[in-house]
C-alpha cells in the first residue's frame, strides 16, 4: 500500500547568477513510496534532493504538481501532515540552557502531547545523557538527539536528511542501528544521502536525481544488476556514476 505518492512536482528559484532567469530545483518528479519501505534520494549537490524533502514536509510551497502522503494532500492540508510526519534536519540548533529531558517535552507540547522523555531517549541510546545538554553532546550524539525530537508526535513517516554526514565509522553505524530498528518496528523512512554503502544496506528502493530530475528509480540490487558492468560483484556506487557522470564529491 502507497503511504506517498509524487506527481509531476515542480519548484523553481532565480538563477543564482543571472536574476532574470529561472533555476529548475525538482522538474516534474513523480514517484510513490510503499508503507513501511525505506526509501532513499540519491543525487549530486544541487541534484534537488533536499528540496523535494522540504516540498512533501510542507516547509516549502510546490510550484506545480501534486504530493500526498496518507492519503493527506501536502499542499492543501500542511498542518494535518506535519501532524503525522517527523523531520530530522542536517543541522539542528536548540535553546542552550535546556536539558535533553526538557527539550523533549518542550517539543511533545507544541504537538499537545505528554512525552516520556526516558523512553524516547532509550530508543536512541541516549537514557544516560538524559539531563545532558545538547551542546555536551558528540556529533553522532547530537544526530540521534535529533532523531528523538522528530519522533516526539510518533510518526507514519521519518524524514532523515544527510542523517550520517560528518560522522565517524562507528557513529554512523549507530545510526544506521537506529534506522533499521525504527523501520522495524513499521516506520516508513525517507532519506536523502551521498554515502553509497548507507543506501545499499539500508534502502529498500533507490530514487537516482541529477539537474532536477529522476533519472531511475529501483532497489539496490536491480539497479547494480542494470547498470554496473565494471565490477565483478557491483556496487552502487559504479551505478551513480554511470548514470549522473559526477563524483561523489560533486
Amino acid at each position: 500500500m502507497k503511504i506517498i505518492e509524487v506527481e509531476d512536482l515542480h519548484k523553481s528559484y532565480p538563477h543564482p547568477e543571472d536574476k532574470k532567469k529561472i533555476f529548475k530545483a525538482v522538474n516534474g518528479i513523480s514517484f510513490s513510496i510503499k508503507r513501511g519501505e525505506i526509501y532513499g534520494i540519491l543525487g549530486p549537490n544541487g541534484a534537488g534532493k533536499t528540496t523535494t524533502l522540504e516540498m512533501l514536509e510542507g516547509l516549502i510551497d510546490i510550484d506545480k504538481g501534486r504530493a500526498s502522503i496518507d492519503g493527506l494532500d501536502v499542499a492543501s492540508e500542511p498542518f494535518k501532515v506535519k501532524k503525522i510526519i517527523g523531520v530530522q534536519l542536517q543541522s539542528n540548533e536548540y535553546f542552550d540552557s535546556l536539558s535533553l529531558r526538557e527539550l523533549l517535552i518542550l517539543f511533545g507540547k507544541l504537538y499537545k502531547k505528554n512525552i516520556q522523555s526516558n523512553f524516547l531517549l532509550n530508543e536512541v541510546n541516549l537514557l544516560d545523557k538524559i539531563h545532558s545538554k545538547p551542546e555536551e553532546l558528540s556529533g553522532g550524539q547530537k544526530q540521534r538527539f535529533s532523531i528523538a525530537c522528530a519522533l516526539v508526535n510518533d510518526p507514519k513517516v521519518l524524514f532523515l536528511d544527510e542523517p550520517t554526514t560528518g560522522l565517524d565509522p562507528q557513529a554512523k553505524r549507530n545510526l544506521w542501528t537506529l534506522i533499521k530498528t525504527l523501520n522495524e518496528s513499521g516506520m516508513t523512512i525517507v532519506l536523502t544521502t551521498h554515502n553509497m554503502e548507507e543506501a545499499e544496506r539500508l534502502c529498500d528502493k533507490i530514487a537516482i536525481m541529477d539537474k532536477g530530475e529522476l533519472i531511475v528509480e529501483d532497489s539496490p540490487l536491480n539497479l547494480i544488476r542494470s547498470y554496473d558492468n565494471q565490477t565483478k560483484n557491483g556496487n552502487l556506487e559504479n551505478v551513480f556514476l554511470a548514470l549522473t557522470g559526477h563524483d561523489l564529491r560533486d
